[in-house]
């Protein structure tokens, strides 16, 4: 961390800049096992990433964040939906959400704003192989209201608006940004 922000310091004044105006905090590893297999090993790598390196990131940032500034973590979906054999990665974005409203606050007289957003499943490298069977695309599609897996822009043009003017006003929130996974019962067709 210490040779990072350093060299993004050095990089801010490189560029004539002084200060960081967004980050955004999109460390995410995955871990698919249930309660019974779920190794000490992997859910400490699982909380390392996907919680304690925010957490780390935004301590050695705030200096260079100006007031007004902008902080966004990428959670899940996976939060509110009971999926067993995600227990691990389920766990680490909970606490992961948990922390936004509590640095919100504490941040918040410097006008800064914390949210976090909750993709549902995005068409990236990190649902590997399954975007390529069609049995499984077709099984993610139909638990989702808008019938379609996410796109990476889905979720882009949400962050832009938190760490855009718009979204000046919004902190301390979750964002369910799963095209509607998961909301209840689905009727067919």
């Amino acid at each position: 961390m210490d040779r990072l922000f350093e060299g993004f310091g050095a990089g801010l004044k490189d560029h004539g800049a002084d200060g960081l105006d967004v980050l955004v905090n999109n460390a995410g590893r995955h871990s698919v096992r249930p309660i019974e297999q779920l190794t000490e090993e992997e859910f400490a790598r699982v909380l390392a990433i996907n919680v304690s390196t925010p957490v780390f990131v935004v301590q050695w940032a705030l200096p260079l964040l100006r007031d007004g500034g902008r902080i966004i973590d990428r959670g899940s979906a996976a939060t509110r939906i009971a999926n067993p054999v995600q227990i691990g990665y389920t766990v680490s974005k909970a606490a992961l959400a948990a922390f936004g409203p509590s640095l919100a606050n504490e941040l918040g007289r410097r006008g800064i704003t914390v949210n976090t957003v909750e993709p549902g499943v995005v068409l990236t490298d990190m649902i590997g192989d399954y975007a390529a069977v069609p049995e499984a695309v077709s099984a993610l599609e139909s638990i989702t209201a808008l019938g379609r897996m996410g796109l990476p822009e889905d979720v882009a043009d949400v962050v832009g608006f938190l760490a855009g003017p718009q979204g000046r006003w919004v902190t301390g929130q979750t964002i369910d940004v799963s095209g509607g996974t998961y909301l209840g019962p689905l009727m067919p067709g």
